[in-house]
């Protein structure tokens, strides 16, 4: 456990400057993008003139464990969402979240049909 501990940083900054110059940060952030390219999240397309880009973030938090001991760096890459402008970059936003009366009538139904839940 020693050891471990010596080759995370204990850091924890929202400069990537100062981040880049740490080796460990810079394992997370590739560990990150790694994981976006495996999933399959983002396709690279042109940019067009009448479109603004959205920008990017990164975000660093140092995980601990019981005890406050840092154990793992967990680098973020984020959207800057809130540089979009309506009728521009979206038409409408939502949430995907289900309301509690659609997860009544959908168990409700369910019962019914006595249909198998997990």
């Amino acid at each position: 456990m020693c050891m471990y501990a010596l080759t995370v940083s204990i850091m924890e900054s929202n400069n990537v400057k100062e981040v880049m110059t740490n080796p460990t940060w810079i394992e997370s952030m590739q560990e990150e993008v790694l994981q976006f390219k495996r999933l399959g999240v983002w396709v690279l397309v042109p940019a067009l003139d009448i479109h603004t880009p959205l920008t990017l973030k990164w975000l660093f938090k140092n995980k601990p464990d019981e005890e406050n001991i840092v154990i793992r760096n967990k680098s973020r890459l984020v959207v800057r969402g809130y540089c979009q402008e309506e009728g521009i970059d979206f038409k409408e936003s939502f949430a995907l979240v289900a309301k509690m009366e659609a997860i009544r009538i959908f168990l409700a139904y369910a019962a019914h049909k006595s249909f198998t839940m997990f």
